[in-house]
């Protein structure tokens, strides 16, 4: 499931565009500030949301996802109204399909470099406490190497891609409006993200 924000004026705006065959953009779900929550398409059908990028090895999200739009520029808190129906979109969705936990994320950790949404000013941190999203336990991990930082964000699920492109990503998604090099931090809370939800289990143990 990837999360976005509409990045247009108002929800009327989003609905039409998103409903436009020639604008060749659409989405599942479309969440207003006020906690209007509207199903523009079937959830077994395949919606215009993620365009290029790719998550856990998969480069054609669009079919494999259900997308969520949320009324909001990007540049102000998403609020209690529309956080509260999207867990409650979120919740329905993730039972109906079997949706883990892990599964759900953002466009920017999709097609990091290219997408932003839904920005630094959502909450995962909320949605991981209702088991709707998660967060990221950070441990003893490896000193900041570059090289071991895009490996184990690999791991987890980004893409192929270089400590420039996804560093800036991670942190969007898990240190929001932190700046500078890489750090132990970061590569704790990357550490931590392999090991529970990676592929193979991450390519560093905790000794």
């Amino acid at each position: 499931m990837v999360i976005h924000y509409t990045a247009m004026p108002s929800f009327g705006s989003a609905r039409t565009r998103l409903c436009l065959p020639e604008a060749e953009v659409s989405a599942h779900w479309l969440i207003g500030s006020d906690g209007q929550a509207e199903q523009l398409v079937p959830e077994e059908m395949r919606a215009w949301h993620a365009g290029a990028g790719q998550w856990r090895g998969c480069d054609d999200v669009n079919s494999r996802s259900i997308g969520i739009e949320l009324d909001n520029l990007g540049e102000r808190p998403f609020p209690e109204p529309q956080m509260a129906a999207l867990e409650g979109v979120l919740g329905a969705i993730m039972a109906r399909w079997a949706i883990p936990p892990e599964n759900i994320i953002g466009h920017s950790d999709m097609s990091p470099g290219r997408k932003i949404d839904p920005g630094s000013r959502f909450d995962w941190q909320r949605l991981s406490r209702q088991g709707l999203s998660i967060w990221p336990e950070p441990r003893n991990a490896p000193a900041p190497n570059a090289d071991t930082f895009c490996a184990l964000a690999q791991n987890f699920g980004y893409g192929d891609l270089g400590i420039e492109t996804l560093l800036p990503a991670f942190r969007l998604r898990f240190r929001p409006r932190y700046q500078g090099p890489l750090d132990a931090t970061d590569m704790a809370l990357v550490a931590d993200l392999a090991m529970r939800f990676g592929d193979d289990g991450g390519a560093w143990r905790a000794s």
